[in-house]
C-alpha cells in the first residue's frame, strides 16, 4: 500500500533565528527513513505526468521506485542518465511549477517531494563510496562550450557521454556560473556544485577557467583550433537598473554584484581585499528569487532592517513561495505595492534614504499580471543606507560584438532556431544567453537540446 498521507514528509531545517545570521544551508535534507517514507507516497502513474514537467526528462517514477527499495545507487544511476546536476536541481529547481506541479498527489494534498528525493539520492551517493566512472570511447571530434554554468555544463556532459572531446571555456576563476556566483551558500553549498563539476571532469570534460571569450580568444579563434561546433552558454550577467536619480550614489549596487562579492570573493570576511560594506538598513528592489537571495544575504551580513520593495502585491511575486516563506521567517520586511522614484544621498555622496511611491493594481498586462499604477501624492522617504537593485539581467554583449554572423534580438538575447543553432552555422547557444534570466533547469534543458543538435550536425557532415 502506498503512503496516502496528504502531506510531504517534513524536511528538517535550521531555526530561522539562528540561520538568519549564518550562511550554512537552511534545509538539512532527508534521512534514509524519511526518503523511503516520502517515496512511498508515489503512485507510479502509468502516464507519468511528472516527467512531462521536467525540462531534462528525469525518469522520476523509476528513480523513486529505486528509493522505495533502498537502492539509492540505482536511483542515482537513473537520475544521472538524463540529469548531469542532480544535487543542484534537488535544491534550486522550481519543482512546484514543473515536476511536482504535474503530480496527481497534488490534486488533493501536497505533491510527492520529488526535489527532496532527488537531493537525498545525490547527497547519499556524494557522501558514500566512490562510483567508478567509465569514460566513453572517443569519436575523435572536438566541441567547445563557452560558459560553465548550468546550460554549458549540461551540454558538455551530454556530448562527453557521446564520445566528444569537450572543452569548456569559463570567464571566472571557478566553474559553475550562476550556481557559484549567484546562489548563496545557504541555498546551494559551493562544495556541492564543485562535486558535480568534478563528476563531469571525471567523464573527460576539460574546463579552462579565466578565459573571457571575446577577449582572450574569439569564437573564430576557437573554430581555428579545430573545434567542429561551439555552444554559447554565457548566461545573462549584465544587471539592469531603473534609471532613476541617485543610482550612482555610494551604497547602490546590483544584486548581481552584491551576491558575487559575497559568494565568490568572500566579501563577508573583514580581512579580504574586496569587503562588502556592512549596512544597517537595506532596501532590495525587486521580487524574484535573486531579490530574496540578496535580502537574506544582507540579513546574514548583519543588517538590522532589510526591506523587499516590490511594486506589485504578494500574489504577483515571481520568487518561489518557499523562498518568500524562508525570507519572512528570517525577518525580511516586505514593502509590497511600493516603487522607488529617487534615491537620496548625504553630503558625502552616500545613500541616506529612498523616495518611494505607493502603488495599486489595475488591469492585467501582457504578462497576465495586474498592472501596477502609482497613487498620486503618496510619496514617502524610506530611511536606508544601502539599495540593491534586483530587477533583472541581460546577456553580456561581448561575444556578439566580437563574432560576425551572430544576431541578437532587441533585448540582447542571441537568436537561435529550433535546434538551438544561432544565425551562424555550427554556433549554438542556449540558457540565459538566449532567453534572458530564467531558471537553472530551463538552462539545463536548453543545454541538452543543443547537445543532441550538435551531435546530429557533426554526424551529418
Amino acid at each position: 500500500m502506498p503512503n496516502m498521507s496528504l502531506n510531504k514528509v517534513v524536511m528538517p531545517e535550521q531555526d530561522p533565528k539562528v540561520r538568519a545570521r549564518n550562511f550554512e544551508e537552511v534545509t538539512l535534507g532527508y534521512t534514509e527513513e524519511m526518503a523511503v517514507e516520502e517515496a512511498e507516497r508515489c503512485l507510479n502513474c502509468k502516464n507519468k505526468p511528472c516527467v512531462t514537467g521536467c525540462p531534462v526528462g528525469v525518469k522520476i517514477p523509476e528513480f523513486i521506485a529505486k528509493v522505495k527499495e533502498k537502492d539509492f545507487y540505482g536511483a542515482y544511476e537513473v537520475i544521472k542518465s538524463t540529469n548531469a546536476l542532480p544535487a543542484v536541481c534537488g535544491r534550486v529547481c522550481p519543482q512546484e511549477n514543473q515536476c511536482e506541479g504535474k503530480c496527481v498527489r497534488g490534486i488533493k494534498g501536497e505533491p510527492v517531494g520529488i526535489g527532496r528525493l532527488e537531493r537525498f539520492v545525490a547527497d547519499y551517493v556524494m557522501n558514500g563510496k566512490a562510483v567508478p566512472v567509465q569514460k566513453p570511447a572517443s569519436n575523435g571530434k572536438k566541441v567547445a562550450v563557452v560558459g560553465a554554468g548550468p546550460a554549458g555544463l549540461t551540454c558538455a556532459g551530454d556530448l562527453a557521454r557521446l564520445g566528444y572531446q569537450v572543452t569548456v571555456f569559463e570567464a571566472f576563476h571557478v566553474a559553475g556560473g550562476v550556481l557559484m556566483y549567484g546562489i548563496p551558500e545557504f541555498r546551494l553549498p559551493k562544495s556541492i556544485v564543485q562535486k558535480e563539476v568534478n563528476a563531469l571532469k571525471d567523464l573527460g570534460v576539460e574546463i579552462m577557467t579565466n578565459m573571457v571569450i571575446g577577449k582572450v580568444l574569439s569564437i573564430d579563434d576557437i573554430i581555428e583550433m579545430g573545434y567542429e561546433a561551439v555552444f554559447i552558454g554565457s548566461g545573462a550577467g549584465l544587471p539592469n537598473f531603473m534609471g532613476i536619480e541617485g543610482e550612482s550614489l555610494i551604497g547602490v549596487c546590483s544584486a548581481n554584484e552584491y551576491l558575487t562579492r559575497i559568494n565568490l570573493m568572500k566579501g563577508y570576511l573583514d580581512d579580504y581585499t574586496t569587503p562588502v560594506i556592512k549596512s544597517k538598513k537595506v532596501a532590495v528592489v525587486g521580487g524574484g528569487n535573486v531579490a530574496m537571495d540578496a535580502a537574506r544575504s544582507a540579513m546574514r551580513m548583519g543588517a538590522e532592517h532589510v526591506y523587499i520593495v516590490y511594486r506589485r502585491s504578494e500574489e504577483e511575486l515571481p520568487a518561489r513561495k518557499e523562498e518568500v516563506h524562508h525570507a519572512k521567517e528570517e525577518g525580511i520586511e516586505f514593502m509590497l505595492l511600493n516603487n522607488p522614484v529617487k534615491i537620496n544621498g548625504d553630503e558625502n555622496g552616500r545613500v541616506s534614504s529612498m523616495k518611494c511611491i505607493k502603488m495599486e493594481l489595475g488591469e492585467p498586462d501582457e504578462s497576465g499580471r495586474r498592472r501596477p499604477k502609482e497613487i498620486p501624492g503618496s510619496e514617502f522617504d524610506l530611511e536606508v543606507d544601502t539599495v540593491i537593485m534586483s530587477i533583472g539581467t541581460s546577456p553580456n554583449p561581448l561575444i556578439r560584438r566580437t563574432t560576425n554572423g551572430i544576431e541578437a534580438n532587441k533585448r540582447g538575447c542571441l537568436i537561435v532556431n529550433e535546434d538551438m543553432m544561432t544565425t551562424r552555422d555550427g554556433i549554438y547557444a542556449g540558457g540565459d544567453a538566449v532567453t534572458g534570466a530564467a531558471t537553472v533547469i530551463l538552462a539545463m534543458g536548453a543545454g541538452k537540446t543543443a547537445a543532441a543538435s550538435i551531435d546530429k550536425y557533426i554526424s551529418s557532415k
